[in-house]
Protein backbone atom coordinates (compact mmCIF):
# COMPACT_ATOMS: atom_id res chain seq x y z
CA UNK A 1 0.00 0.00 0.00
CA UNK A 2 1.49 3.40 -1.19
CA UNK A 3 2.66 5.37 2.06
CA UNK A 4 2.45 8.94 0.09
CA UNK A 5 -1.64 10.04 0.58
CA UNK A 6 -1.17 13.68 -0.73
CA UNK A 7 -4.87 12.91 -2.87
CA UNK A 8 -7.65 9.68 -2.77
CA UNK A 9 -6.32 8.51 -5.81
CA UNK A 10 -3.16 7.42 -3.94
CA UNK A 11 -5.03 4.37 -2.20
CA UNK A 12 -4.62 1.02 -3.30
CA UNK A 13 -7.16 -1.48 -0.78
CA UNK A 14 -7.35 -5.18 -0.92
CA UNK A 15 -11.11 -6.27 -2.39
CA UNK A 16 -13.09 -8.31 0.40
CA UNK A 17 -13.06 -11.17 -1.50
CA UNK A 18 -9.32 -11.11 -1.58
CA UNK A 19 -8.70 -11.64 -5.01
CA UNK A 20 -7.16 -8.44 -5.72
CA UNK A 21 -5.90 -5.04 -4.66
CA UNK A 22 -7.48 -1.93 -6.34
CA UNK A 23 -6.35 1.57 -6.68
CA UNK A 24 -8.80 4.18 -6.12
CA UNK A 25 -7.15 5.98 -9.45
CA UNK A 26 -8.86 3.00 -11.23
CA UNK A 27 -12.39 5.58 -10.42
CA UNK A 28 -10.73 9.13 -11.45
CA UNK A 29 -13.49 9.76 -14.18
CA UNK A 30 -16.36 9.21 -11.73
CA UNK A 31 -17.66 11.26 -8.29
CA UNK A 32 -16.93 8.61 -5.43
CA UNK A 33 -19.41 7.56 -2.71
CA UNK A 34 -17.53 5.59 -0.08
CA UNK A 35 -19.56 4.25 2.55
CA UNK A 36 -18.42 1.90 6.04
CA UNK A 37 -21.24 -0.70 5.86
CA UNK A 38 -22.13 -3.15 8.69
CA UNK A 39 -24.54 -6.01 8.73
CA UNK A 40 -25.84 -6.09 11.60
CA UNK A 41 -27.26 -2.06 12.05
CA UNK A 42 -30.76 -0.92 11.34
CA UNK A 43 -29.31 1.10 8.59
CA UNK A 44 -28.09 -1.99 7.04
CA UNK A 45 -31.08 -1.98 4.34
CA UNK A 46 -29.10 0.93 2.89
CA UNK A 47 -27.29 -1.83 0.57
CA UNK A 48 -30.23 -1.75 -0.85
CA UNK A 49 -30.44 1.83 -1.92
CA UNK A 50 -26.63 1.97 -2.22
CA UNK A 51 -26.67 -1.10 -5.25
CA UNK A 52 -29.53 0.91 -6.57
CA UNK A 53 -27.68 4.13 -7.09
CA UNK A 54 -24.93 1.81 -8.20
CA UNK A 55 -26.94 0.76 -11.01
CA UNK A 56 -28.54 3.20 -12.14
CA UNK A 57 -25.95 5.76 -12.42
CA UNK A 58 -22.57 3.68 -12.14
CA UNK A 59 -21.54 5.44 -15.28
CA UNK A 60 -20.72 8.49 -13.07
CA UNK A 61 -20.95 7.71 -9.63
CA UNK A 62 -18.48 4.91 -8.13
CA UNK A 63 -20.12 3.46 -4.94
CA UNK A 64 -17.53 1.83 -2.80
CA UNK A 65 -18.38 -0.11 0.19
CA UNK A 66 -16.03 -1.05 3.40
CA UNK A 67 -17.17 -3.04 6.25
CA UNK A 68 -16.44 -1.94 9.64
CA UNK A 69 -16.40 -3.06 12.72
CA UNK A 70 -16.28 -0.08 15.16
CA UNK A 71 -20.25 0.95 16.11
CA UNK A 72 -21.56 -1.53 18.20
CA UNK A 73 -19.75 -4.74 16.81
CA UNK A 74 -22.39 -4.54 14.33
CA UNK A 75 -19.95 -6.15 11.48
CA UNK A 76 -18.58 -9.21 13.15
CA UNK A 77 -18.43 -11.84 10.50
CA UNK A 78 -15.53 -12.64 8.37
CA UNK A 79 -14.66 -11.17 4.88
CA UNK A 80 -16.15 -14.63 3.25
CA UNK A 81 -19.55 -14.07 5.63
CA UNK A 82 -19.33 -10.64 4.55
CA UNK A 83 -19.44 -11.20 1.28
CA UNK A 84 -22.10 -13.62 1.03
CA UNK A 85 -24.27 -11.62 2.74
CA UNK A 86 -24.05 -8.64 0.30
CA UNK A 87 -24.70 -11.25 -2.15
CA UNK A 88 -27.54 -13.12 -1.22
CA UNK A 89 -29.20 -10.62 0.86
CA UNK A 90 -28.68 -7.21 -1.50
CA UNK A 91 -27.20 -8.75 -4.87
CA UNK A 92 -24.39 -6.43 -4.28
CA UNK A 93 -22.13 -5.72 -7.32
CA UNK A 94 -20.64 -2.25 -6.37
CA UNK A 95 -16.92 -3.00 -4.90
CA UNK A 96 -16.85 -3.84 -1.65
CA UNK A 97 -13.27 -3.78 -0.03
CA UNK A 98 -11.28 -5.36 2.95
CA UNK A 99 -12.65 -5.07 6.36
CA UNK A 100 -11.10 -2.25 8.22
CA UNK A 101 -11.56 0.36 11.49
CA UNK A 102 -12.90 3.93 10.47
CA UNK A 103 -12.15 5.89 13.13
CA UNK A 104 -9.54 6.81 15.74
CA UNK A 105 -5.97 6.05 16.23
CA UNK A 106 -6.01 2.67 14.22
CA UNK A 107 -8.65 3.76 11.30
CA UNK A 108 -7.45 2.40 8.01
CA UNK A 109 -4.58 5.53 6.42
CA UNK A 110 -8.07 6.41 3.79
CA UNK A 111 -10.34 7.19 6.52
CA UNK A 112 -7.20 8.99 8.71
CA UNK A 113 -6.75 11.13 5.27
CA UNK A 114 -10.85 11.37 4.74
CA UNK A 115 -11.35 12.65 8.12
CA UNK A 116 -8.77 14.78 8.11
CA UNK A 117 -10.08 16.43 4.91
CA UNK A 118 -13.20 17.25 6.40
CA UNK A 119 -12.64 17.92 9.85
CA UNK A 120 -14.62 14.87 11.09
CA UNK A 121 -14.32 10.90 11.29
CA UNK A 122 -17.31 8.58 10.51
CA UNK A 123 -19.50 8.49 13.06
CA UNK A 124 -21.62 5.60 12.87
CA UNK A 125 -22.05 2.92 10.40
CA UNK A 126 -23.31 4.02 6.73
CA UNK A 127 -21.41 7.59 6.76
CA UNK A 128 -21.00 8.65 3.20
CA UNK A 129 -18.34 10.57 1.94
CA UNK A 130 -18.79 12.09 -1.76
CA UNK A 131 -15.46 12.94 -3.78
CA UNK A 132 -16.02 15.13 -6.19
CA UNK A 133 -12.73 14.24 -9.36
CA UNK A 134 -12.72 17.81 -10.52
CA UNK A 135 -12.62 19.90 -7.30
CA UNK A 136 -10.77 17.36 -5.15
CA UNK A 137 -14.13 18.30 -2.67
CA UNK A 138 -14.89 16.12 0.14
CA UNK A 139 -18.04 16.00 1.41
CA UNK A 140 -19.29 13.63 4.85
CA UNK A 141 -22.81 12.66 4.98
CA UNK A 142 -24.29 11.39 8.54
CA UNK A 143 -25.99 7.40 8.18
CA UNK A 144 -29.27 8.34 8.46
CA UNK A 145 -28.62 10.20 5.25
CA UNK A 146 -30.44 8.04 2.13
CA UNK A 147 -28.21 7.56 -0.84
CA UNK A 148 -31.08 8.96 -2.32
CA UNK A 149 -30.80 12.01 -0.33
CA UNK A 150 -31.63 15.42 -2.42
CA UNK A 151 -28.42 16.91 -1.00
CA UNK A 152 -26.10 14.10 -1.51
CA UNK A 153 -27.20 13.20 -4.93
CA UNK A 154 -26.52 16.82 -5.67
CA UNK A 155 -23.04 16.61 -4.71
CA UNK A 156 -22.51 13.32 -6.88
CA UNK A 157 -23.80 15.27 -9.86
CA UNK A 158 -27.41 13.76 -10.44
CA UNK A 159 -30.34 15.62 -10.83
Amino acid sequence: MTTDFSTIYDFSLRTLNGTEEISLSTFKDKKLLLVNLASECGLTPQYQQLQELHELHGDKVAVLGFPCNDFGGQEPGTEAEIQNFCTSNYGVTFPVFEKIKVTGPDAHPLYKFLAQQVGEFVEWNFGKYVVDPETQTINYFLARTSPFDEGLLARLGIE
